[in-house]
């Protein structure tokens, strides 16, 4: 990362590292603010931060060395991927420091440098974000606005924005209004970069629900393209009106799968629509329309391997959770570009799209919760995301099956009893 204080450096590569992650590259931030903060503490006045300050300069140096240590370490110990060094990394000086120790641990590096002269877009972050950091725990709200101004003030006069021609680098000038790039090469690069071009950070909410009840799911059948059972049907008519009651005024779009019960279950929302073939249901393959019971009798080998590595299972003929994680990336990165959105889904892709706003695991992705007739509303944050829930009053199957207590045991007798508990 490069940039002054205050430029959303901290947040685009949390979410860089956090959308990364989700698509299964082991993604990891460095954040010098931390090592600094552990070695020479939190509550440091600005004059900490100017460059002729030599006690300051030892120490704020002796955090990016660290940092930059720790994430070498990272690398060959922990098989890390992607390591974001999150700092302001200001000058050809420093910059060079990284070069040379990159080169000397063969990794390569892309500079993300964040530009911002809108100065309402930098108080509102000062406001937002830096205020509510360990810097400022006790500081009167007022004075700490001003000592991080003096702070910047700081950085901006050893600040050199990147000239080199011989660095590869992408621009962001005031949040993406203008991106520039520079010898961007490789998948990963490339992955990056689009992400960064899709991202915006003005306040929005994402609402979603899977479709109502559907008689595959009283049958406990999986797959297909069932109607809406008669309590699916009440949803049906019933979500409008709590759509309505937590969205007021605001402009919303609804996207549903090409199936037909997400389809019938947006029927009667007043709101412009979007189906998109990406967020049709896991493909279960030769298992299509089948209740578990089935499966595990007619495929009890593959029965059993989808609940060791649910996330990796693929049905014959079909999908896994991971082959869902990149069909939805395009709609993630819509999802990242657009504003408030109504997605009316199904129970694989919402936990899907739960678990890339909520920075949840490979592991935990395929158990997260999504029950029948509940809208779930998703506000993202500088650094995480608020989810609130609405349920209506309108009873359905319990379709969720919990992780399984224990793993198959080579024992044929026991492999029977670890089935019962097996996992959707």
């Amino acid at each position: 990362m490069v940039g002054l204080p205050a430029r959303g450096k901290t947040y685009i590569a949390q979410r860089v590292c956090r959308y990364l992650n989700w698509l299964g590259i082991f993604t990891k931030v460095f954040n010098v603010g931390n090592y600094r903060r552990k070695n020479a503490g939190a509550e440091q006045p600005h004059d900490f931060f100017d460059p002729g300050n030599p006690q300051g300069a030892v120490a704020r140096q002796a955090a990016a060395v660290e940092a930059l240590e720790d994430m070498f370490r990272w690398y060959n110990n922990d098989n890390g991927v992607v390591g974001i060094y999150d700092a302001t990394n200001s000058n050809r000086e420093r910059r060079s420091l990284i070069m040379e120790h990159c080169s000397r641990n063969n990794v390569q590096v892309l500079f993300i440098e964040s530009i911002c002269e809108d100065e309402s877009l930098i108080l509102s972050n000062i406001m937002q974000v830096k205020l509510k950091s360990p810097d400022y725990a006790h500081a009167d709200p007022e004075s700490a606005v001003e000592d991080f101004k003096a702070r910047i003030s700081h950085y901006q006069r050893a600040y050199e924005t990147i000239t080199e021609p011989s660095l590869t680098f992408i621009k962001l000038v005031n949040v993406g209004s203008q991106v520039i790039i520079n010898r961007i090469q490789g998948y990963l690069q490339s992955r990056v970069v689009y992400f960064l071009m899709n991202l915006h950070i003005q306040p929005r909410s994402i609402f979603f629900s899977r479709h109502g009840e559907s008689m595959f799911n009283l049958q406990g059948k999986i797959g297909g393209d069932a109607h809406l059972s008669p309590r699916g049907l009440e949803y049906k008519s019933a979500l409008p009106g709590l759509i309505d009651k937590h969205i007021g005024d605001e402009v919303i779009t609804v996207w549903t799968s090409t199936l037909s019960r997400t389809i019938s279950t947006s029927e009667l929302l007043p709101y412009p629509k979007l189906q998109w073939k990406a967020l049709d249901e896991l493909d279960a393959g030769v298992c299509d329309g089948m209740t578990y019971e089935e499966i595990e009798e007619k495929f009890p080998e593959d029965f059993a391997n989808r609940d060791e590595d649910k996330f990796n299972y693929r049905y014959r003929g079909g999908e896994s959770y991971r082959d869902v994680v990149h069909r939805l990336e395009p709609v993630i990165m819509e999802l990242e570009r657009q504003h408030n959105i109504l997605i009316i889904g199904h129970q694989a892709i919402l936990r899907c799209i739960y678990a890339y706003f909520l920075n949840h695991s490979h592991a935990e992705l395929p158990y997260i919760q999504i029950p029948l007739h509940t809208v779930f509303k998703l506000t993202p944050r500088a650094y995480g995301c608020d989810v609130e829930q609405y349920k209506l009053d309108i009873e359905a199957v319990d379709t969720y099956r919990p992780k399984p207590k224990f793993l198959r045991s080579s024992n044929s007798s026991s492999k029977s009893s670890v089935l019962t508990e097996a996992s959707q």
